[in-house]
């Protein structure tokens, strides 16, 4: 059998994000349960190795399910997937009474610092009219193949159209050049409280010819 040279061998696509139904649920959850595994705030909600993947997939199909898939914008990729808040829709994206009492289960003897944290983190966010980056996330397997750049992209695209600015925040140190790379600058830091990791809150004013 004939080896295919480097020079024909076909380009791998770019991710093309589509937009994310109730039906993906599941696999968003599998999906970003994967991409937040080694992440310090996820790693303090779940703290035991063993279960935090399953407590993950579970946590992140219910608010995509309950919150951000109703109120929301969210897109995926083969390999990542991305929750937005667009502006005006702050107040209705937040989890109600039948999704709180479903994360404090899912969330254990860890839910009262889940609400403390809830509660630090919204207390530093911005009062100017935005659109909120709530997660974002890929596999780490797919690392390098521009999944989760394409989901960013697609995001500030829709921000800059509307000529409003974008607000994360960031729980991992090592995500913010990233983050840096496509115009976001941070504001301050937030520290959890009950010892908990430190969040990194960044904004990305709009701009006229995308990121």
């Amino acid at each position: 059998m004939a080896r295919m040279s480097m020079t024909n061998a076909p380009k791998t696509a770019r991710p093309a994000p589509r937009p994310s139904t109730a039906d993906d649920a599941t696999t968003i959850g599998r999906t970003l349960a994967l991409a937040f595994h080694d992440d310090p705030m996820m790693r303090w909600f779940f703290p035991d190795e063993a279960t935090r993947e399953a407590g993950l997939g579970r946590y992140f199909a219910t608010i995509f399910t309950r919150q951000y898939g109703r109120h929301g914008v969210c897109e995926q990729t083969a390999a990542a997937a991305a929750f937005w808040v667009p502006a005006g829709a702050q107040d209705k994206a937040v989890p109600d009474a039948e999704t709180v009492e479903e994360l404090a289960e899912i969330l254990g003897d860890r839910a009262p610092l889940f609400r403390e944290a809830t509660a630090a983190a919204a207390g530093h966010g911005p009062q100017e009219p935005h659109w909120y980056l709530a997660v974002l996330g890929a596999d780490p397997a797919a690392q390098g193949q521009g999944h989760g750049a394409a989901l960013l992209r697609s995001g500030l695209a829709q921000a800059d159209e509307a000529g409003l600015p974008v607000y994360l925040e960031s729980s991992k140190a090592d995500n913010l050049p990233f983050y840096e790379h496509f115009g976001f600058t941070v504001l301050g830091e937030v520290q959890l409280p009950g010892g908990g990791p430190t969040l990194w809150a960044m904004r990305r004013g709009p701009r006229q010819d995308g990121a």
